[in-house]
């Protein structure tokens, strides 16, 4: 709207009128009427009228709130220390946290930023650096584009304006004003050859049959909502998905909780009733078709569904997908896998059908000692092998035209794309990489290590992602404008996991040292402090387990009672402890120090009465005491952690005793974990089989960064390609299969 005068003032005023409608006589009734209608209509029609629909807490949204300059930042300090931040490879100083960071913008330190409900998010360490430097302004790393970035001011508590963002990104090496503007003074959406992309992935300039019917239907854009409308496409095209929701659509509604808006299933199978039952996808009727020829125009008939509650109800509390901007495909699908595998439906859960376990294999380069592990993945990422581009030639020609309009001021040339052959990425995706800050256990210091990767089991639908995204050595974001020739059917057999090798020898199973400070009175701050963190829950692990299967609450206590040492230990708890009664409930965290008979039991203590919890000993041993200190402190404690750390230290040369009790109670701990580990759970559930499969979908991206532009769905249906372009669902004539960005594959039949 181009008027002036402010949508926020008190200029309008607006009045709503609520009205009873009587079918099939169309009998009216005003709203409020108590002394017609019987109490229960009117309950129902107050509820109704109270309720926020997504349609009404959206609307506001679409109006995003204008953001202000902070005060900080035409005065902002900035000193001097020689920090250059790299392009990639961040992570937090103080945790290690590789997700959600932030770049302080007076001292250039990386931090984590706050725990959102949902899992994501870190520890805190930003807002933490704030209180104790005052240092006010920091921006997101990974939301630094050419139209700005996220900034926060801890000190103003919101988000915020940076009018000299570009000078003070500059201060680190992050150079921004070569984002804004090329060399001729185009945009990067206004040149041609980007444009061109759009045209092929949407299929531009072709005529295409409108498709409708069930399994045909569109569904509405409700601002950069794209990247969801292209995901649930796809995912409705998996029977197992229609199977678990729309074919179980009865039962989960009439067992639905009171507020089906707050539901995942309700929503998936209200969700996919829309896409695959036809009634929203109905072809013109002959009628209008006739007006609208007389008329001489054409008005496709856009039917289609508004996933407007669906998106509210996926999207909330999550930082990115509860915002109106664009997200990434591939992060979204792995937030609904999450979503799906927390809710579950029946006995069957459908993500079981893209989940498969991968096989890591580390080696020292020094002793040449290998280390295997497994862990589940629901995405094979592929590189993109820039360096086998099979048209180097027509490529070094194009770049030399292109300066040469771009100094002349010239039209661009005709784009040439980098012809990837599929291979060499198959290829990069099974070759060596290093492994950052390798601690071996075979020489017990740091080494050069690296890591290779391999199926350990095939799922029965394999999702591809080519990595087109990344960033330059100059920190301007690029994506590779790349043709590769993605096979119709593809063979990964090669790829299958072997384990470990006869002649191989494996790393000893020794965890890296605790070093602990030499002074008894910092030792045991920082016990206390390790202790506090112990008790913040690192929400990373237990998204890792959760990924795997087992139920949050579970991965919640798992990863808490071994103190936060990651995934793998927490992993080994969830298999020791799963068949107790307890193993779902929800964590109850005691206070520090707290000490009550339901504490000891809430923390899963076992054996005679008075016995230290495990976990509380477990704590103690990993910081570097013996396991009789451990036990011996926490019975003379009443098992108080802080008080037993405190009477460690006063009693530095405790007497050895041989306590008849404890030898009991460590003789019952570890049968019982024997026995738990015999019968425990085979791990998380896999569909595995032979590596053969054929391309049914692909997901397309158009636009410089995953942030901007625009995603579109193909998909193979009753032998033909077609078209899922928001509302538009048509025959495919071209499909672009060379040019895709998330690619699925089921499974051949042996």
């Amino acid at each position: 709207l181009e008027i002036s005068s402010d949508l926020s003032s008190d200029d309008f005023e607006f009045e709503d009128e609520a009205k009873l409608v009587i079918f099939p006589d169309h009998y009216e009734i005003t709203l409020p009427n108590i002394e017609e209608l019987p109490a229960l209509v009117t309950i129902a029609c107050d509820a109704l009228l109270s309720a926020k629909s997504p349609y009404r807490k959206q609307e506001p949204d679409s109006w995003e709130e204008e953001l202000q300059a902070s005060k900080h930042a035409k005065t902002l300090v900035q000193l001097d220390n020689g920090v250059r931040i790299p392009p990639s490879g961040w992570k937090c100083s103080k945790c290690d946290l590789r997700e959600n960071l932030w770049l302080n913008l007076t001292d250039g330190s990386v931090l984590c930023g706050k725990w959102f409900f949902d899992g994501s998010g870190g520890n805190g360490h930003a807002m933490e650096h704030y209180r104790e430097t005052g240092y006010p302004l920091a921006v997101k790393l990974g939301t630094i584009t050419p139209d700005g970035a996220d900034v926060y001011s801890f000190d103003e508590e919101e988000p915020v304006l940076d009018p000299h963002i570009a000078k003070h990104l500059a201060h680190f090496g992050i150079d921004m004003l070569q984002m804004q503007v090329t060399e001729n003074g185009l945009r990067d959406n206004d040149i041609k050859p980007r444009v061109s992309e759009w045209e092929v992935i949407q299929e531009a300039g072709v005529k295409l049959k409108p498709m409708y019917g069930p399994g045909y239907t569109g569904m509405k854009n409700l601002g950069n909502s794209c990247y969801l409308s292209a995901v649930m496409q796809a995912i409705f095209s998996i029977p197992e998905f229609q199977r678990a929701y729309v074919g179980n659509l009865p039962r989960i509604f009439d067992y639905s909780p009171l507020d089906p808006t707050q539901d995942f299933n309700t929503q998936m199978a209200k969700l996919g009733h829309g896409l695959l039952s036809g009634q929203y996808s109905k072809p013109p009727m002959k009628s209008e078709l006739i007006e609208q020829v007389m008329k001489e125009e054409h008005k496709p008939q856009h039917n289609g569904i508004s996933p407007r509650m669906f998106k509210a109800f996926i999207s909330k509390g999550h930082p990115e997908f509860s915002s109106n901007r664009q997200q990434d495909a591939q992060e979204f699908f792995l937030h609904l896998i999450n979503l799906v595998e927390r809710n579950p439906v029946g006995s069957e859960n459908p993500s079981d059908v893209f989940r498969f376990l991968v096989e890591e294999r580390t080696q020292c380069c020094q002793s040449r000692k290998v280390r295997y592990t497994e862990r589940v993945d629901y995405i094979m990422q592929l590189p993109v092998a820039m360096e086998a581009a099979t048209n180097k030639d027509e490529l070094i020609a194009y770049e030399l035209k292109r300066r040469e309009a771009e100094a002349a001021r010239r039209p661009l040339p005709e784009l040439v794309r980098a012809k990837i052959p599929f291979s060499a990425c198959l290829q990069a995706f099974s070759e060596p990489s290093n492994v950052e800050d390798f601690w071996s256990s075979a020489l017990q210091a740091k080494s050069a290590g690296v890591k290779t990767s391999c199926f350990a089991s095939f799922p029965e639908y394999l999702v591809v992602q080519i990595k087109k995204f990344t960033f330059g050595l100059d920190w301007i974001p690029k994506k590779l404008d790349v043709s590769i020739d993605m096979p119709d059917f593809l063979d990964i057999s090669h790829l299958r996991a072997r384990g470990l090798q006869p002649g191989e020898e494996e790393l000893p199973d020794i965890a890296p040292p605790i070093v602990i400070p030499d002074d008894p009175k910092v030792r045991l701050l920082y016990f206390r402090r390790s202790f506090l963190v112990a008790l913040d829950i690192d929400e990373s692990s237990v998204m890792q387990l959760a990924e795997m299967g087992f139920p949050l609450e579970a991965c919640r206590k798992a990863v808490y009672y071994t103190g936060n040492l990651g995934a793998e230990v927490a992993f080994n708890w969830i298999i020791v402890h799963m068949e107790e009664p307890d193993f779902a409930e929800p964590l109850v965290i005691p206070a520090f120090g707290e000490v009550a008979s339901s504490g000891a039991a809430a923390l899963g203590a076992v054996g005679l009465d008075n016995q230290p919890p495990e976990e509380m000993v477990a704590i103690i041993i990993s910081m570097g005491f013996q396991r009789n200190i451990a036990i011996q402190a926490l019975k003379a404690m009443n098992n108080n952690l802080e008080r037993a750390l405190e009477w460690i230290f006063s009693h530095p040369d405790p007497e050895e005793e041989s306590d008849p009790a404890l030898d009991t109670m460590d003789m019952e701990n570890n049968i019982n974990a024997n026995i738990l580990a015999e019968t425990g759970s085979e791990g998380p559930r896999i569909k595995d089989g032979p590596g053969r499969y054929e391309l049914f979908g692909f997901i397309s991206h158009m636009g410089t960064s995953t942030m901007s532009g625009h995603y579109v769905c193909h998909l193979r249906k009753e032998g033909r390609w077609v078209i899922y372009n928001d509302l538009r669902v048509c025959a495919s004539e071209r499909p672009p299969k060379d040019l895709g960005y998330i690619y699925f594959y089921h499974r051949i039949p042996s």
